[in-house]
């Protein structure tokens, strides 16, 4: 799913201005939206931070979980309950 720039600046509740100059390194983001963006985004903190990624294939699927429109959740779990039992056969 690709956002605009008007729409990760929104659902950080910043000014597009703000994240705009984010992008362009003048200025930062609280900790609190990094951790948003990155969510959001579906990156690690380390590979925001450090350009590295050290995102194990548990965190890509915490952060896709994340994504998900609340609705769909029960879809998701119901999923993964059959992926267990198919698993344990």
């Amino acid at each position: 799913m690709l956002l605009t720039q008007e729409e990760l600046a929104e659902q950080l509740g910043i000014s597009v201005k703000h994240f705009s100059e984010v992008e362009r390194g003048l200025t930062g983001l609280s900790i609190e939206n990094l951790i948003q963006l990155s969510d959001l985004l579906g990156l690690s903190l380390d590979y925001m931070l450090k350009g590295e990624e050290q995102q194990t294939n548990w965190d890509t699927v915490i952060a896709a979980l994340r994504r998900l429109p609340k609705e769909k959740e029960p879809l998701v779990l119901e999923l993964l309950q059959l992926c267990l039992k198919i698993a344990q056969n």
